[in-house]
C-alpha cells in the first residue's frame, strides 16, 4: 500500500479544526480547490468518508475522528524526528565509538570524555576496551570509529597519528629487594607478572628481553593492569606496567616504581579509517585525542 502523504493529513486537520475548506486554505496559504483535492485524495486512498457538513461547518466523520487521533501521534513523531535531526545538523548529537586498552581507558580518557560530554550532552559515546590488534581490526571493519592503540599499527585504509610516549616501568612491593640497575637479565631473574600475550604492550616488553637474549618465564600473565597492581601489592611478584598507571593518586596501593635499564617506552597512537565520514562530534573527539601530542609527554 502506498504511504499516506503528510500534507493530506495536515489538510484534513485544518479543515476540521477551522470548520471549512476556505478557512483551512487561508491558513495553509493554498487555494480552496487545492485543499478540497487533498482531502478527497485521502478519502479515496482510504476508501472512507472523512468529513461531512453539519449546518455551516465541516466536521469529521467517525472514521475521520479516528484518523485525526492517529494524525496527532504522527505529528508528535515527526516533531521528535525534526528535533533530533536539528541536533545532528548542528553537530551536537551523533555517535562516537572509541576503542582502546584498559590502561588508557582508566588513566587517559576520563578528562577527555568528561569535556566531550560537557560540550555535547546529546552525543552518544561508547568505549570498547581490548588489545591493540583487536581495536585496530575493529577500526578497519568500521565496528568502532576511533582507536587509541599501542603502536606499531598499520593498515591500507588506516591513518595513524602518534600521540604519547609512555614509559614502561617496573613496579614491586616495598618489601622486595631490587638490584641497583634493572637490566633484562636482572628483571628476568625476579618473580614476574606480565600482561597476557597478544597485546602490543606485552610484545614491547618481550622485545626488550629478547634484545638481551633473555626469555623470562612469568609466574602469571593477566589482561588487567589493575589486577596486576593488586597482585604485586599482595607480594606475588613484580611487574612491567605503563607509567601512566602509576600516576600520582592513581595507585591505590603503595608500590615501588623504578625505571628499567635501558629505559623502555611504548607509543600510543590514534587510528581512524581514511575514508571515515566525520560529523562534528566525531571530529571533536578525534581532535581531543590527537591534541594529546601537545602535552608534556607527547611526541614532538
Amino acid at each position: 500500500m502506498n504511504p499516506i502523504k503528510l500534507d493530506r493529513l495536515q489538510a484534513l486537520e485544518e479543515v476540521v479544526r477551522r470548520g471549512g475548506f476556505s478557512a483551512a486554505a487561508e491558513h495553509l496559504r493554498l487555494t480552496q480547490p487545492a485543499v478540497s483535492l487533498r482531502v478527497r485524495e485521502l478519502e479515496r486512498r482510504l476508501g472512507v468518508r472523512l468529513v461531512e457538513r453539519v449546518g455551516r461547518r465541516i466536521v469529521a466523520t467517525a472514521a475521520g475522528s479516528r484518523l485525526l487521533a492517529h494524525a496527532q501521534r504522527i505529528d508528535a513523531a515527526v516533531a521528535d524526528a525534526l528535533e533530533d535531526m536539528a541536533a545532528h545538523a548542528g553537530g551536537g548529537a551523533g555517535r562516537v565509538r572509541l576503542g582502546t586498552g584498559a590502561t588508557a581507558c582508566i588513566y587517559l580518557l576520563p578528562p577527555i570524555l568528561r569535556e566531550l560530554r560537557r560540550r555535547f550532552p546529546a552525543l552518544e559515546i561508547t568505549v570498547e576496551t581490548g588489545n591493540s590488534p583487536d581495536i585496530l581490526k575493529a577500526v578497519e571493519e568500521n565496528a568502532i570509529d576511533i582507536g587509541l592503540v599501542t603502536l606499531p599499527a598499520a593498515g591500507r585504509m588506516i591513518e595513524v597519528v602518534p600521540v604519547i610516549a609512555d614509559e614502561l616501568v617496573l613496579v614491586a612491593p616495598k618489601s622486595m629487594p631490587l638490584p641497583a640497575r634493572l637490566t633484562p637479565a636482572k628483571v628476568a631473574s625476579l618473580p614476574l607478572l606480565l600482561f597476557e600475550p597478544g597485546g602490543n604492550t606485552r610484545r614491547i616488553a618481550d622485545g626488550w628481553f629478547a634484545r638481551a637474549r633473555m626469555a623470562p618465564q612469568p609466574v602469571m600473565a593477566l589482561g588487567s593492569v589493575e589486577a596486576i597492581k593488586e597482585l604485586v601489592w599482595a607480594g606475588l611478584g613484580c611487574a612491567i606496567v605503563p607509567r601512566m598507571a602509576m600516576a600520582s593518586g592513581a595507585a591505590r596501593r603503595p608500590l615501588v616504581c623504578r625505571t628499567l635499564s635501558p629505559p623502555l617506552h611504548r607509543r600510543l597512537g590514534v587510528v581512524v579509517r581514511r575514508d571515515k565520514p566525520l560529523h562534528r562530534g566525531l571530529r571533536e573527539a578525534l581532535g581531543a585525542l590527537t591534541a594529546l601530542k601537545d602535552g608534556p609527554t607527547g611526541i614532538r
